[in-house]
């Protein structure tokens, strides 16, 4: 899988209901290789290591993963793709989020473009949507 795609060449992406669209580019921040997540005129940003440690975390599940998207200030539900995003257990040791005050919505962002790169299956429903490993 290779991450490639620039600020002139982003992804497309819809969030899973298919409500909002956001783009996403790879870039470099002090020295580590980030996905820029651009949402209107709010810009968030995630270690692009989440995308082979996710795929990791939903091969390990072997099952469907619920999302459970949650702002950086709101706690993320036991057992959801949002949880172990920060979770100190995973292998980045905490957040892949790395914009502080936008750590958040890990998984209303990174799912979409685990979906363009043929990592995952996503489910698109109004609500509690969910993830697995292909």
């Amino acid at each position: 899988m290779e991450l490639n795609r620039t600020k002139d060449d982003p992804w497309q992406l819809k969030t899973p209901p298919g409500t909002s669209e956001f783009t996403m580019h790879v870039d470099e921040k002090d020295g580590v290789q980030v996905l820029v997540c651009t949402v209107g005129k709010t810009v968030l940003y995630y270690d692009a290591r989440c995308i082979a440690d996710l795929s990791a975390m939903l091969k390990a599940a072997g099952d469907w993963v619920v999302l459970g998207g949650a702002d950086e200030q709101k706690p993320a539900k036991d057992g959801t793709v949002e949880a172990w995003a920060r979770s100190p257990d995973n292998p980045l040791g905490g957040w892949y989020g790395l914009k502080k005050g936008f750590r958040g919505r890990f998984a209303v962002y990174v799912p979409p473009l685990m979906e363009a790169l043929g990592l995952c299956e996503l489910e698109h429903a109004a609500r509690n949507n969910r993830m697995r490993s292909l």
